[in-house]
């Protein structure tokens, strides 16, 4: 089956209700333990242009938020039903999204 990690960018106060939302979707799940993650601080910086719709900022003007990245593992099999639920949740008009393979220590 394979697992993926997932990563997203966040507003900081906003990041306990986007583990929230992970966690209730199936990703996080490590062994017997759910809801799992991490996260770490970081800053986004951005332009909107004048079609954007942005949740933080104004057109034409560069911002610079305070933000975290969410990270979970997640089971491939559920990775695009997790997506859709995360940008249902997020916040942002074009969240920031990575997801990357993962390999099993098995297979080393």
């Amino acid at each position: 089956m394979g697992k993926v990690k997932i990563c997203v960018t966040v507003p900081v106060d906003q990041a306990n209700e986007i583990r929230k939302v992970l966690g209730e979707a199936g990703a996080g799940k490590i062994g017997e333990y759910s809801f799992c993650s991490t996260s770490y601080l970081t800053q986004g910086r951005f332009l909107p242009s004048d079609k954007a719709n942005p949740t933080i900022g104004e057109h034409g003007k560069s911002e610079i938020v305070e933000e975290e990245i969410v990270e979970v593992a997640c089971d491939k099999a559920i990775t695009k039903e997790v997506i859709a639920k995360l940008r249902a949740a997020h916040p942002y008009e074009e969240p920031v999204i990575d997801i990357y393979p993962l390999i099993e220590e098995s297979e080393l």
